[in-house]
């Protein structure tokens, strides 16, 4: 009795052994693509004294 449980018991682990999990790691065969679509948006704020601002209006030429 105790040797048919121990045969059993060697079968079965024998036969579970055979049922390992195979991981495979590999290289895509297509490269990867990314699309961002992005849209940028900004402003800038400018504060000038008012010596500064005379001189932009009378001097229309400096920019």
């Amino acid at each position: 009795m105790k040797l048919s449980i121990a045969t059993l018991g060697l079968m079965a682990t024998g036969l579970l052994s055979g049922c390992v999990p195979r991981i495979e790691v590999a290289a895509p065969k297509e490269p990867i693509t990314i699309n961002m679509n992005v849209k940028i948006e900004h402003e800038i704020h400018i504060k000038a004294d008012k010596d500064v601002e005379d001189l932009l209006k009378s001097r229309s030429d400096l920019f």
